[in-house]
């Protein structure tokens, strides 16, 4: 198991449940590696026989290859969550050109090249499973949150046709669609309807993994919310909330 992004509360879920169903190796991958000990200890804690530490810093788009392609060579068809990204401040977004590609970089240029680069390293291997995390945000971008919306838009775009790519190759994506979800990075934020918690939206994904299913809504009545968005009027949607 690879975890990019090894201090993720829902990443360290979802690993916490495949180390119990009997990954035996974890490679948790962020930045300052060394301050990942409690992480660590809590996924030896769930069984996994060894937990490796690797720097990565995902705004570092020419690490990737380097640290992936090595750690491919050393564990073979890794299984590997994507579970990196960042929030941003709207409000900020919206005048400070410099902040919008921070976090256009790390939520969509910087996954892009990720999945690039295990696509690559894991299409001759025919193995490997790749969990990426889009947001309902990206279904329809909202005024609200544009400049994440138009991020994991991006990305969700982008994830769907990579998994198209890879129809047949052994290699396996699995799409993850979470609506607003209860945890460090919403602290402060009003819930959104349907909201879902970190074990929540795990429980879904290792569930898709084990259905072997494309796309996961979590909650799954959120696929209709979804549905209603799209014929939502412009003049009415432009006023939905975050």
């Amino acid at each position: 198991m690879l975890l990019l992004g090894g201090r993720s509360e829902i990443g360290l879920e979802v690993v916490e449940r495949l180390v119990r169903a009997g990954a035996a190796t974890v490679v948790l991958a962020a930045r300052r590696s060394g301050e990942l000990t409690a992480e660590a200890a809590r996924l030896r804690a769930a069984g996994a026989r060894d937990v490796e530490v690797a720097e990565f810093d995902a705004d570092a788009l020419e690490t990737h290859g380097p640290l992936l392609a090595d750690l491919v060579a050393r564990h073979g068809a890794v299984d590997a969550v994507l579970a990196f990204g960042i929030l941003g401040d709207q409000a900020r977004a919206e005048t400070e050109a410099e902040h919008a590609l921070d976090v256009v970089h790390t939520d969509f240029v910087a996954q892009v090249s990720v999945l690039t680069h295990l696509a690559t390293l894991l299409r001759p291997l025919r193995a490997g499973r790749v969990v990426v995390f889009s947001s309902i945000a990206g279904t329809r971008v909202r005024r609200a949150n544009y400049v994440y919306g138009a991020a994991k838009a991006g990305l969700d775009g982008f994830a769907s046709g990579l998994a198209d790519a890879l129809a047949g190759s052994g290699v396996h994506l699995l799409l993850v669609r979470p609506g607003f979800v209860v945890g460090r990075m919403t602290t402060g934020m009003s819930p959104a309807p349907l909201a879902s918690t970190p074990p929540q939206v795990a429980d879904a994904v290792v569930a898709g993994l084990a259905a072997r299913r494309a796309v996961v809504w979590v909650p799954g009545t959120l696929r209709l919310l979804a549905a209603a968005m799209h014929v939502t009027p412009r003049a009415i949607w432009r006023r939905a909330p975050r």
